[in-house]
């Protein structure tokens, strides 16, 4: 086995969930329809009340919000995927051939990174049409979006030990919601920090899903004229923060991940 087998078997298995997606185009369809539903509904539902301006705003500073949002319930698709996979034999069938352990996991994290890509490419489209503005340079642009992806892979793995944990699909769909809903909910995602009662304030200034908005909001250029003061070391450095999450994420998670799969047989 060449030193380079868990990468190049990983994106032959990445490869296989991409061909998946394009044979199963009701996937991407409905990945995307959701956040694009999100995003008018908020922009014009709630937009107008909630800045008083008639939502223009409200539009720019909700766009990151959303990305973040929507790549963080994108990674739960690695552990449905796993758990399907698991469920269906299909994990015992990988460890019969000649491949790195590590690859399938590898192969899956990084097709849905491609999959959060795409999803990204059709909001940021959305958001243009209903008047967001990348306010700084495409450089900054670019650094955004890739802070929202590192972050998205980061939580895929986490998704990936739990998909190899739970006897199906079905399951980790509820456990991710009932977990990832107020973690992207309780944060600066939709609404100002300051709009926040004290607790759910102070969870929020800490929560990474808030850091990885700031940090894309920074990037775009989407912090309007007068932005809020923040106080929080977090939110002040937002891009970092995110980073050490990322990081902590990956070291805690990768070697569990890759454990369980060890463990895992078909059930």
């Amino acid at each position: 086995m060449s030193a380079f087998s868990p990468v190049t078997d990983g994106l032959v298995v990445a490869k296989r969930n991409l061909i998946k997606i394009k044979r199963v185009p009701d996937l991407l369809v409905f990945t995307t329809l959701s956040p694009i539903m999100f995003v008018l509904l908020f922009a014009y539902v709630f937009g107008g009340a909630i800045d008083g301006q008639g939502g223009e705003v409200y539009r720019e500073f909700l766009i990151a919000g959303i990305f973040a949002q929507t790549v963080v319930f994108g990674a739960t698709i690695t552990g449905a995927g796993l758990a399907e996979d698991v469920q269906k034999g299909i994990v015992d069938r990988f460890r019969t051939l000649p491949m790195s352990p590590s690859a399938v996991l590898f192969g899956r994290t990084l097709s849905d990174v491609v999959n959060n890509v795409i999803v990204l490419v059709v909001m940021s489209l959305t958001g243009l049409l209903i008047g967001w503005r990348i306010r700084e340079g495409v450089v900054d642009a670019l650094i955004g979006f890739a802070l929202l992806l590192l972050f998205a892979y980061a939580v895929s793995w986490i998704m990936a030990w739990v998909g190899l944990l739970v006897p199906s699909p079905e399951v980790v769909n509820n456990a991710s919601f009932i977990i990832i809903f107020p973690l992207t909910f309780v944060a600066i995602t939709f609404v100002p920090l300051n709009t926040l009662p004290g607790p759910l304030q102070t969870f929020a200034e800490w929560n990474p899903v808030s850091a990885v908005t700031q940090a894309a909001r920074e990037r775009f250029g989407n912090l309007g004229d007068d932005p809020l003061p923040l106080t929080s070391w977090a939110l002040q450095n937002a891009e970092l923060y995110t980073v050490i999450w990322t990081v902590a994420v990956l070291a805690v998670f990768v070697p569990l991940a890759s454990r369980q799969f060890s463990r895992s047989t078909s059930r």
